[in-house]
């Protein structure tokens, strides 16, 4: 298999024993770990494709791998293809553009994007492009612009029989649609098309407070939330803080205007919270709030995360966020959607749950302490108190769980897709991550 995949592909072709083979085998988180037949480091759509064939030939797993946080499944014994090498990006800043390759991360695309004062619905600058706009994708400007995947203009696509198309609004529609919000159930993207917005300076920052403060700051953020102004994307965060262990409070804030308007917007918030520890909160560029959230590229690592979606939230629901601030947890985030979120346009993708305000994101960092069982049956503990307030739903990007991949969607939505998936995927070879199974 190997051998015909070097005579086929312009890339590098990598096999265990290789330089290099056991770095790009690997998913950014760490529980899963995949050892693949063979690598392909691809150069372009012909070596998707190629791969693909392959594959499919050989009846081995297929699957495709930029920066590793999608990859949920391993694919042991068969053909992980690496999209990192096709990472160009061009902006075109008077339709207010950007194509990005599926290797392309979205620092990448906020540094080609800021010398025209235009920037992207984009996530933490080390995360994927391609991975998170097709998981729907919300970032620090969804709430004024949508999710990335209601931003996403065009594809091009390898499909599962092989053929390299571009897909769009008037070109294979129902395919397009299924993109916003499918993940890479359908076709595999080679390179998007996605809106930019004139973005430059923005108010942003977090903010440290006692832990002792959280009850009060979750029930004020609840009544202040609500009237939240578009411009403005904000959480709240319990977290245990690196080095010393010790908890405290976090107010997270974006604020895509000035920073009187911003001080204004959130002086509620932050009287309610207090006196801070730490940390704070200024005008900066859209690049540099981008650096603040999203720092450099974490290492690898252990992680188990559930979120919850939640129409409201009770009292006895933040009861139950307090009391989860216990190890192993390392942080649990009260998180408010909405916005142009929840006004899609027509034809919008399958994204999510919009109509639900808010979610409740539990995570845990295995930092070798304790056993991964051990670590599981706590997330469960937590994660079943706030069941009896949750919606059941969940959030593509978020969902760690690819048994659970219904739960991202509405059921009118997910059986769409499995009506996409049976068009373009009928022997779901497309299916390592979370998978739609093709409607018969």
């Amino acid at each position: 298999m190997e051998d015909k995949l070097r005579a086929l592909v312009k890339g590098t072709v990598l096999t265990p024993g290789d330089d290099r083979y056991e770095s790009e085998r690997k998913a950014w988180n760490t529980t899963i770990d995949s050892r693949p037949a063979v690598v392909v480091e691809a150069e372009g759509p012909g070596d998707v494709r190629a791969a693909l064939a392959v594959a499919r030939e050989h009846g081995v797993p297929f699957a495709v791998q930029s920066t590793g946080h999608g990859t949920l499944v391993p694919a042991d014994g068969g053909i992980v293809v690496k999209t990192s090498r096709m990472a160009e990006v061009r902006v075109d800043p008077e339709r207010r553009t950007a194509r990005a390759g599926a290797g392309a991360v979205w620092s990448d695309v906020i540094a080609a994007a800021a010398p025209y004062g235009l920037a992207p619905v984009s996530g933490t600058p080390a995360i994927g492009v391609a991975g998170y706009t097709l998981g729907g994708g919300t970032g620090w400007l969804s709430r004024l612009y949508g999710y990335a995947a209601d931003n996403l203009l065009g594809a091009e696509v390898v499909t599962a029989d092989g053929r390299i198309l571009t897909v769009g609004a008037g070109e294979h529609p129902d395919l397009f649609w299924g993109l916003r919000g499918g993940g890479g159930n359908l076709a595999v993207v080679t390179s998007l098309e996605f809106a930019l917005h004139p973005v430059t300076d923005v108010y942003a920052g977090i903010a440290m407070f006692p832990i002792e403060r959280a009850a009060g700051t979750l029930a004020r953020y609840l009544q202040w939330a609500p009237s939240e102004p578009d411009e403005s994307n904000t959480s709240i965060i319990l977290m245990r803080t690196p080095g010393s262990g010790g908890w405290v409070l976090a107010v997270r804030a974006f604020y895509a205007g000035s920073a009187e308007e911003a001080e204004r917007c959130l002086k509620p918030l932050l009287d309610a919270a207090g006196p801070a520890l730490g940390g704070g909160f200024a005008a900066m560029s859209f690049a540099e709030a981008a650096t603040v959230f999203g720092g450099p590229p974490p290492p690898p690592m252990a992680v188990r995360q559930h979120l919850d979606l939640l129409r409201q939230v009770p009292d006895e629901a933040i009861e139950v966020i307090v009391k989860s601030a216990e190890e192993p947890v390392s942080a649990i985030e009260l998180r408010h959607w909405g916005g142009a979120m929840a006004r899609p346009a027509q034809g919008a993708g399958p994204v999510g749950h919009r109509d639900v305000p808010y979610s409740v994101i539990t995570t845990a960092m295995l930092d070798g302490s304790r056993e991964i069982a051990e670590v599981d049956e706590r997330m469960r503990e937590v994660t079943g108190w706030m069941r009896p307030y949750a919606t059941g739903g969940s959030f593509l990007n978020f969902l760690l769980d690819p048994a659970r991949t219904a739960a991202a969607y509405t059921a009118d939505d997910h059986a769409r897709l499995a009506g996409v998936k049976a068009t373009w995927d009928p022997d779901n070879v497309l299916g390592r991550s979370h998978n739609i199974p093709p409607s018969p």
